[in-house]
């Protein structure tokens, strides 16, 4: 009887042991102190209420960081969406959500983000930032353009597939070389935004992996780009893996969409 107490207890215990891939979703109100003389910048939001890909995020945003500097701009690193107000935000010339997930921004900071965008701001989403988790109306709309149905799992979860580049002639895509392959979470949608106006950069060559019947899409986007805002909208599906940031010509994409997206 003992043992089969405990057992129920260790039961119990998992059962309530929370998963930090599923943090509690929480709100912001109290905005940052953004360090002084910050002008023309690059903010990085990492903000998780929906998935939270912990594995990548903290090597993520020291790599994003780092491309920055090397383009001769401060960063500022956050997970305080509090920060979405007209005067910190105009401190910044693009934003990057890196794998920012879930509706972690309240009414009010969403309306600042979309004046951000109006007047010129940049952003530039990533992997998660692109998910179902999304719902707003103008966040899926202005970044998305499609809608996230999943990707391979078990065995399948991390394969290796061709990249196609569409634009070469896209500053995004500056200087990238193929034939290129890349180990990653291959991220399926349920329509090519194309459809919606995006403007494809890049693509998965399906028959280099195994998608899944229902995943398949024939023409599957990974990169794309929104041509009819004021700010410039770039989003990859790309970067599961840490060592997708690391990877030379995803770094190079990385970069020219920074540079690309805060003009």
């Amino acid at each position: 009887m003992r043992k089969i107490l405990a057992v129920l207890a260790l039961f119990t215990m998992a059962q309530t042991v929370p998963d930090p891939h599923l943090p509690k979703p929480t709100l912001d109100s109290v905005a940052p102190t953004l360090p002084q003389g910050l002008q023309h910048a690059v903010l990085i939001v990492s903000k998780t209420n929906g998935w939270r890909h912990l594995e990548h995020i903290p090597h993520s945003n020291r790599v994003l960081a780092d491309i920055a500097k090397d383009l001769g701009r401060a960063s500022y690193v956050t997970e305080n969406a509090a920060v979405f107000n007209d005067a910190q935000l105009r401190h910044f010339s693009v934003i990057v959500l890196n794998s920012a997930s879930g509706e972690f921004l309240t009414p009010e900071q969403r309306a600042a983000f979309a004046r951000f965008v109006a007047r010129g701001g940049g952003v530039v989403a990533l992997h998660a930032a692109g998910d179902n988790s999304h719902t707003d109306p103008w966040y899926v709309r202005t970044v998305i353009g499609t809608t996230f149905i999943g990707h391979p799992g078990g065995a399948d979860h991390l394969q290796s597939a061709r990249l196609l580049v569409d634009k070469p002639d896209h500053p995004a895509m500056a200087g990238v070389k193929l034939p290129w392959s890349l180990v990653d979470e291959w991220y399926s949608f349920d329509a090519n935004p194309a459809a919606k106006g995006m403007t494809v950069l890049a693509r998965i060559d399906e028959a280099s992996y195994r998608p899944g019947a229902k995943l398949a899409m024939g023409v599957h986007p990974v990169i794309w780009v929104n041509p009819s805002t004021k700010g410039r909208v770039f989003y990859s599906a790309l970067g599961h893996s840490p060592e997708a940031y690391d990877d030379p010509q995803y770094r190079r994409i990385l970069t020219n969409a920074i540079r690309w997206a805060a003009r």
